[in-house]
This record gives structure tokens, sequence and C-alpha cells, in this order.
């Protein structure tokens, strides 16, 4: 039982600093600093629904108490959602490819062209699997592969026309701004256009793939061979003005600042501010295993810290996500107290990011029980958000 919904009792206490895993300065995070007023007071102002600046999210991730910063979080999720809701969807990340020729340095799960390793799944395959997602309760299909040079439109239409023809109560939340580059340069066509004839087919909104670190300086590092963070953003802004809606993402933890982190944020709200086609914001660890960077994931607290900076900063976004995935349930269920109002997926099969070490499952009846145990009423969701079920609180504990 949660004493105190904007303070779970059984969070850890935070240490007296935080060492960031890239081995900048140490951070103080003293109660006592010298800003605190300053800090108090932004502070109240962000959980209040003030709109914050760039400097400001960077002063409140650096110096705002850990305990104080979740609560102004959690605030503002309490005043969005006073029904005290918890969300979840049931889905299925299929992947029709493991070809790729972007070769991103933190990918585990890629394999260049004529790779003994590399395969294309048949469409009969990918048809069972989606069969098999419905079959199991799924309400969305991710389809998620890599940009395989041999993949054009026409592939594309074929798999989102026949998956919708088949399921057409299926949403599609698939690819992103990354894959549609991709569709885009290797059939010759304008961004727009294959937009719209992805959207013709069956897709019905894009994933925040692709999008890891927007800023210059960390994307050309880590995915040298990916379009700048700018295209990025501008295809998805294409897409939300021809009404496509999608999500955002990070990717945190490989080799960007605490000031890039900011600047990613900042990156996705201006787009949002003349869109508001995003739905939600995702950040994920990076996982270190099985790649070319290696090194050490993020701490839970850096985790923790942005996530309530995000909730905060990002006052036109509706929905936070906290990802267990790659932090461990435990703190996906701290995370309903920073300021997420959603868990995400229970995924029926995700090969991505597990190939670069995230280990973390999870079934229905277990997300349930998490949401429940930390004072929030489980509710089933589809993509766009509504509601399809319920769950009696006594019933998840």
């Amino acid at each position: 039982m949660v004493a105190d919904p904007a303070v779970p009792v059984e969070a850890p206490q935070p240490p007296d600093t935080l060492e960031l895993h890239h081995q900048e300065p140490v951070v103080q995070v003293f109660a006592e600093d010298r800003r605190s007023t300053e800090i108090a007071d932004l502070l109240a102002h962000a959980a209040d629904g003030g709109r914050i600046s760039d400097d400001e999210a960077l002063l409140l991730y650096e110096r705002a108490p850990f305990q104080a910063l979740g609560r102004a979080a959690d605030e503002v999720r309490r005043r969005r959602y006073p029904d005290g809701r918890g969300t979840f969807i049931i889905e299925r990340n299929i992947n029709y490819t493991n070809i790729c020729v972007t070769n991103c340095k933190f990918c585990a799960f890629y394999r260049p062209p004529k790779h003994d390793q590399a395969w294309v799944r048949d469409w009969d395959e990918i048809d069972r699997r989606v069969d098999e997602a419905v079959d199991l309760g799924a309400c969305q299909i991710m389809f998620q592969g890599g940009h395989n040079p041999e993949f054009g439109i026409e592939y594309y239409e074929e798999l989102f026309g026949r998956t919708h023809r088949r399921h057409p109560e299926l949403f599609l939340h698939s690819l992103g701004g990354s894959e549609v580059v991709h569709i885009s340069k290797v059939s010759g066509i304008a961004f727009e256009e294959a937009l719209t004839r992805l959207r013709a087919a069956g897709l019905s909104s894009l994933a925040g793939a692709g999008a890891e670190m927007l800023p210059e300086r960390p994307r050309s590092l880590i995915a040298p061979l990916k379009e700048p963070g700018r295209v990025w953003l501008e295809v998805m802004e294409l897409a939300h003005t021809i009404g496509i809606e999608s999500t955002a993402t990070m990717m945190m933890g490989t080799v960007e600042t605490i000031p890039e982190r900011i600047e990613h944020l900042a990156m996705i709200r201006d787009v949002q501010d003349r869109t508001g086609g995003f739905r939600a914001f995702i950040h994920w660890t990076y996982q270190a295993e099985n790649n070319k960077l290696f090194g050490q994931s993020p701490s839970v607290f850096e985790y923790l810290r942005l996530l309530a900076v995000a909730r905060l900063f990002f006052d036109d976004v509706a929905h936070i996500q906290g990802s267990w995935l790659t932090t461990g349930k435990e703190v996906g269920q701290l995370s309903l107290h920073f300021g997420a109002d959603d868990l995400g997926s229970v995924m029926l099969e995700e090969n991505v990011v597990s190939a670069a070490g995230a280990k973390h499952r999870s079934d229905t009846d277990e997300i349930i029980a998490l949401i429940g145990a930390a004072g929030r009423l489980p509710a089933k969701r589809n993509t766009l958000y509504e509601i399809l079920e319920t769950y009696p609180v006594e019933q998840a504990a």
C-alpha cells in the first residue's frame, strides 16, 4: 500500500551525489544548495502547469532534490489524470528483416546484407505472427526492421496492406522517421509521397523509432549513417500535418551530455508546439551488451530524474511512458510516481532492444499487479490511449 501517491514508500533514497556514467563532473544535489529557493519556486511553477525553459529544465535536472522533483512531476500527472489510472497496451513487435545498412554502433540486432545471419521473413510467417498476436489479445502491431536496401515503398505497401485487410481492427503503429527517409531514398520519392502511400496502405501512426539522440554531436557519433536529427523531426512534422500522429523517444546513456539530453527534449517540443502530433514521450536506457559501444547503462536515478523533468517540460505532450523493458519492473513501477501515466506494452514479442541486453519480460496479469501495487487503477488502452478495460485494484494486488 502506498501511503503518499506522490512519494512511494519503497523508493530508494538517493545518494548525496549523482555520478554520471560518462565521467562528467559529479552533480551536487544537496537540499541546502544556495539556489534552493529558486529551484523550489521553479518546481512549484512547473507543477502548476507553467512552462519552463531549456535552461530551467537543465537546472532542475542537475540541481533539484530527487524527491521534490518527483513530487512536482507527479503533481502534473495527477492534475492531467485525476482518475488515477495507470495504463498499458498489449502489442507485438514483429521484425520483418534484420538486414540494415545504417551500422548504428549501439545496435546488436542488425546484420549487413549478405551476412550469414541475415534474414527476411516470408509473408506466411508474418501473417502467422499477426494472427497469433490477435488471438493473444493484441490491439497494436509494431513492424520493425532494418534499413534493407532492397525494400522500397512497394514492399511496405504490401506489408501494411495485407495486414490491414486481414485485421482492419489492428492499429499499425510502426516504422519511424528513419525508415521513412530510407524508403524515400530507395524509391526515389519525396517524404510526403512515402507517408501518404503508407497511410493509404494501412499505417495508423509512426513510432518514435530512430530518434536515439537528436542533437548533432552525439547522433553523428552513435549513428553516423543516419539522417540528422533535424531531418527525423522534419519527417515527423510532415506526418503530423497530413494526419499521421506519432510518439517521440530518446535513448539515453551513450555519449551525450546532460545539456544534450535537454536539447533533445527541446527539439521535440518545438515540433509539438507547431503540430500537436506527438501523443507520448518515451525515453529508454542504452543497453550495453553485444554492440560496438559497450560501456554501461545509465543509473536508475539518471533515468528517473529525466523522466520527471520530461513530464514538467512537455506541457504540450499528453502522455509520458515508463520504460520497464530496459530499467526493470520495479523502476517501471517507480516511474508512475515520477510523472509517468503509462507503462507501455505487454510485449508478446520484442527482439531489437533485447539483443543488446534488455532481459525484462512481463505478462498482462503482472503489469496489472504492478500498476495496482503502485496505487494506480490499472487500465488497458489502445494506441490512441482510449481505455478498453479497467481492473479493480484488489484484483491487481
